[in-house]
């Protein structure tokens, strides 16, 4: 192979290797239209006389949202995270998915959480929350970085100021409760989730509502809150209908809940919809797939994450978002899971 003399140029490497200076520049920029036998040929070339070409333009910097959740995925985040990654997708934005601490790793301590610092420190445009709840101390790191925060179904409710997006959930439980009303059920009980939870105060509320205009009355033990988890709608199906009169329809936070509720009845020798009535809330895709299929209140889950990604766009714009709290229309899907009770209580309406 010839030696090169004085400054190497893209030149004298095309000259030294036989090929054009086109080709050598697309050897450089990585190109796929050579050939494997000329691209190694001039590799060579450039690696024997240390050729150092002018630095590339860097690359226009995608805009990037951090997506977090707390504690584990469940089929209801799935299909948040499934919403905030089409619309990244649409708008061109990519979407890192982390998980952070859980809820209360932070709360009292004062001090932002390690991750909030790395979080203003990396670039991201806004920041969304799924089903989480930041301490004061979280909240005031991100407003100082000026990074926007969007947060779906917020658990902390005494955080008004946080833009969020939800659903109709106090519509829903009380569509839920009446449509258990309806059937001919009076003792209904509530299996929700975290009491302090925005989400689960509105669909329990929903519930109370309907239950308070028809007049029937909701005993204390008839309403059973810790998590929307599946363990969680198993241990409370399971004090509910081990009551000394437990209820004949159980209407419940999550579907995940409403499963363990299902399964707690098919471990007492229970019959769904014969000998006890549930109804779910979210209609994820375990609503279909639970057997038999479940009456449930239908959120628009991925549209809800599609709209947190939208409306996290436009606060990182400087753009004003018409409120601060927005809520999709939820609706009930008629399925098997819910029928008249084996016996209609004195009073009830047919």
């Amino acid at each position: 192979m010839p030696q090169l003399r004085g400054r190497v140029t893209l030149a004298t490497v095309a000259a030294s290797a036989g090929v054009s200076v086109a080709t050598v520049s697309k050897v450089l920029n990585g190109r796929s239209d050579v050939s494997e036998s000329t691209r190694a040929r001039v590799q060579e070339i450039l690696r024997q006389h240390d050729y150092v070409g002018r630095r590339p333009e860097p690359p226009v910097e995608r805009a990037t949202v951090e997506l977090f959740y707390q504690g584990f995925l469940n089929s209801y985040s799935v299909e948040v995270i499934q919403g905030v990654v089409e619309a990244g997708q649409a708008a061109d934005v990519d979407v890192v998915v982390r998980t952070h601490p859980p809820r209360g790793h932070n709360r009292g301590s004062g001090r932002a959480a390690p991750w909030i610092r790395e979080l203003a420190a990396s670039g991201r445009r806004a920041a969304i929350g799924i089903t989480s709840e930041l301490s004061e101390a979280d909240l005031a790191a991100l407003a100082r970085a000026r990074l926007p925060l969007v947060v779906v179904d917020p658990i902390d409710i005494a955080q008004p100021d946080v833009t969020s997006v939800g659903s109709t959930n106090f519509a829903g439980g009380m569509a839920a409760t009446q449509h258990l009303l309806s059937l001919g059920h009076r003792r209904i009980a509530y299996l929700g989730g975290p009491p302090t939870s925005g989400c689960n105060q509105a669909r329990m509320n929903g519930f109370r509502g309907a239950m308070e205009a028809a007049g029937a009355e909701v005993p204390k033990e008839y309403v059973w809150m810790r998590e929307f988890l599946y363990e969680d709608g198993l241990a409370g199906g399971a004090a509910l209908l081990d009551l000394p009169e437990p209820p004949t329809a159980i209407f419940a936070g999550s579907d995940e809940v409403a499963l363990g509720a299902l399964e707690a009845a098919r471990a007492r020798g229970l019959r769904v919809p014969e000998d006890l009535s549930v109804v779910g809330f979210d209609d994820t895709q375990l609503a279909r797939l639970a057997s038999p299929q479940l009456t449930t209140v239908r959120q628009p889950i991925r549209e809800m994450g599609a709209v947190a990604l939208r409306t996290a766009l436009q606060l990182a714009a400087g753009e004003k978002v018409d409120s601060h709290h927005v809520e999709l229309a939820t609706r009930l899907i008629v399925r098997s899971s819910a029928a008249a009770p084996a016996r209609v209580p004195s009073g009830a309406v047919s």
